[in-house]
């Protein structure tokens, strides 16, 4: 059989992918659930929710419903810090909050305008911690959390069973996202596979990487005022991971899938997906021109090669080309299968995998447009620019 460039390209696309299935810390696997995860304990502690909320009208009435509606036995304080809303998130707050509740205090707190050197989530994070403080000054964890998130009613329950019986100060669930809409089927299950790829959970438990998911975050009071507060990481536009970074240091983090926990966000067609995937992306890459480069090629080489291999080897007669390009593309179709299956998706979506990492790679390149052009890491009417960076951000 003759060697081809061809075959050798769809050779070691196929090698990669077999790097990834064995050494990769079965990433692909999605098996870090916190599956019913409870534990006998004598006094459950105090825990305050903070959400920082910017016109999250839409959404944030079932958020905190979930909250104010969990089954867990110890206190529980909900303080959500409106950040300059336009669309009467505040007024949303307490419409949903039932004051007559004796679980689940709600309280608004009117954000200050954003502070110099701050990226905007993470200053509402601040002043909600600072007015967690003050109610419930004996609270051992905060949840940070998202209003867009309708939290499954025994979630804070097993968070704090999991943080309290194996000394975790940072516990993390990757939440259900959304995959009701065409593009959102396509492109939302891949997002976490990416992600999951590039930090896999089970390293992560492991303390070999840290990441976390920014819409659940289960944090130890002691653990935050170790690492000196939400402070230390005021601008970071990563949030979630370059907080596990920091915690990971001289502590203990979790990081899961959800079972019954979700995001209630939808997605405006490809151009919503597409804008959550550029805000970050070059953020993430650190601004280097480099690293883009060595991205795009990466993802051309383990998602491209193996389909074109065996499609243009079938024409060409390239046998080589054809056997090593079917085997790639069916060890990364089987790989991507426990992913669907999570998202309660067809198991035939898997085949199109190239075609979705192929529109993930121009989402890439387009946030280093974005970037360059001064849009920078723009969303939800906030742009930032050179300032805000991810370094040590848990790789």
């Amino acid at each position: 059989m003759e060697v081809t460039l061809l075959s050798l390209l769809a050779f070691a696309a196929l090698l990669g992918w077999v790097w990834l299935a064995v050494f990769r810390g079965g990433f692909w696997l999605c098996d870090q659930r916190l599956r019913a995860y409870t534990a006998e304990i004598e006094r459950w502690p105090e825990v305050v929710a903070v959400i920082p909320a910017r016109d999250e009208a839409e959404t944030i009435a079932r958020s905190i419903q979930s909250l104010t509606g969990q089954t867990y036995p110890g206190g529980l304080t909900v303080v959500v810090v409106d950040d300059e809303s336009q669309d009467g998130t505040a007024e949303v707050v307490r419409q949903a909050a039932d004051p007559a509740s004796e679980k689940g205090r709600v309280e608004v707190v009117s954000g200050a305008p954003l502070a110099s050197g701050w990226t905007g989530k993470v200053w509402a994070m601040r002043q909600g911690i600072a007015r967690a403080e003050e109610l419930a000054p004996d609270a051992r964890y905060v949840l940070l959390t998202d209003a867009d998130i309708e939290h499954g009613a025994d979630s804070l329950r097993q968070l704090v069973a999991r943080a309290e019986k194996d000394s975790f100060d940072l516990v993390s669930l990757m939440v259900r996202l959304r995959c009701d809409r065409f593009w959102e089927r396509w492109l939302i299950p891949a997002f976490v596979f990416f992600f999951q790829k590039l930090y896999p959970f089970p390293w992560v438990n492991r303390r070999r990487v840290a990441a976390a998911a920014g819409g659940c975050m289960l944090v130890r009071r002691t653990a935050l005022d170790r690492i000196g507060g939400i402070e230390a990481i005021r601008d970071r536009v990563i949030d979630d991971c370059a907080l596990a970074a920091e915690i990971a240091k001289g502590g203990k983090i979790w990081l899961g899938l959800a079972e019954a926990s979700r995001s209630i966000r939808g997605y405006d067609g490809l151009t919503g997906i597409w804008n959550m995937v550029a805000r970050t992306a070059f953020v993430q890459l650190n601004h280097s021109v480099l690293l883009l480069a060595g991205t795009v090629v990466g993802m051309a080489m383990l998602y491209l090669a193996p389909p074109v291999a065996l499609i243009a080897g079938g024409l060409s007669g390239d046998r080589g080309a054809m056997a090593f390009g079917a085997a790639g593309w069916a060890l990364m179709t089987v790989l991507y299968l426990p992913m669907l299956q999570y998202s309660a998706l067809g198991a035939w979506r898997a085949i199109l995998l190239p075609l979705v990492a192929c529109l993930y790679s121009a989402m890439t390149v387009s946030s280093a447009f974005r970037h360059y052009r001064g849009r920078g890491a723009a969303w939800k009417g906030r742009s930032y620019g050179e300032s805000h960076t991810d370094h040590g951000n848990g790789t």
